[in-house]
């Protein structure tokens, strides 16, 4: 993991209002980082009388690549070259700012819910994600329009303040079934495998191997060798008054259309069609099978080897000691 201070080389698209609509940085520089491109940092800082600053001249930059210095030295009429430093970890103050910490996530410099991401969504724009690039919602119309008449093909992919990761970033060793699915910001592991329904918001993410059949929430985390079952969620923290910060331990298993609103220890399984919730009334059980006490889930946070399931005949909600361990197919996760 990295730190800061930090500058990041970023590519901006501009909207034909002349706001910038989004930033892909292929090179971020860590002042105490000892790779090739960190060793720019004292020759970009020099270059920025403010956090963010256009670059006119790719030379400046003193880039040792050839070849990066040639398709940087490019650009598209719609297109500028900046930099964006960011000193401290404080709250997001550009939308040139907002894209670089989601892609220290993504590129897994930061893990989850170690970088100040308040005011991300007043930094960001809503716009129409096309085959063509972002555009400003105000005159899509008219393009829309224009493509037809002229039988070009513009596919609107969605309509958003968010892109999907591998517009951007491709990590390495995963899976991806259905790219729409997997935001910008989102932190994957390798040995990672999203199916088609599965879903991984910005700030969340798989700290190793998993395989995510369900929906990680923002600020989720998920660790290594579990499995989120088709159809299952876990409950996130940007809307409905929740502020518990929801993780899933090692070795744990959501089943199907199950859901999760605390954060699960190493070990621990959640029966198909069954939602604990923080206020869930449990029933829990000793080593020796026998009931012990009628608590919230919020009790059980974190705990390692439970095994959460409905009693079939009365209906309540039982916690009893998991004597299973889970196991990924390795060959599945072999990415």
């Amino acid at each position: 993991m990295n730190n800061f201070p930090l500058i990041g080389l970023g590519i901006a698209s501009k909207g034909t209002s002349g706001n910038i609509l989004d930033v892909f940085y292929p090179c971020i520089s860590f002042k105490n980082g000892g790779d090739q491109i960190s060793l720019m940092y004292e020759k970009w800082n020099a270059l920025m009388s403010q956090n963010v600053a256009e670059i006119k001249d790719v030379a400046l930059l003193n880039l040792q690549d050839k070849n990066l210095n040639t398709i940087i030295g490019n650009l598209d009429k719609n297109k500028t070259l900046i930099l964006c430093r960011i000193l401290d970890n404080h709250p997001i103050e550009s939308i040139e700012e907002a894209y670089l910490k989601l892609h220290l996530i993504s590129y897994k410099h930061f893990l989850p819910n170690s970088l100040n991401l308040d005011n991300l969504f007043d930094c960001l724009l809503n716009l129409a994600w096309t085959n063509q690039g972002p555009m400003e919602l105000d005159g899509i119309e008219e393009k829309i329009l224009a493509a037809k008449i002229n039988n070009q093909q513009l596919e609107i992919k969605s309509i958003d303040k968010f892109p999907c990761l591998t517009d951007y970033i491709i990590p390495p060793e995963v899976r991806i079934a259905d790219t729409s699915r997997v935001r910008l910001g989102a932190y994957l592991s390798e040995g990672t495998t999203v199916m088609h329904e599965g879903f991984i918001n910005f700030n969340a993410g798989t700290l190793g191997p998993a395989m995510i059949e369900g929906r990680i929430s923002a600020g989720v985390v998920v660790g290594k060798n579990s499995d989120l079952g088709g159809g299952s969620s876990t409950m996130g923290t940007l809307s409905g008054g929740n502020n518990v910060k929801i993780s899933i331990g090692e070795n744990c298993l959501l089943g199907a259309n199950s859901g999760l609103g605390i954060p699960l220890g190493d070990n621990c399984i959640i029966e198909a069609g069954l939602y604990v919730t923080g206020g869930s009334k449990i029933t829990t059980y000793n080593s020796n099978n026998k009931p012990e006490a009628v608590v919230k889930a919020s009790e059980l946070a974190g705990q390692d080897n439970l095994l959460f399931i409905r009693n079939s005949q009365n209906g309540s909600i039982e916690a009893r000691i998991n004597p299973k361990s889970i196991a990924l197919n390795k060959i599945l996760h072999k990415n």
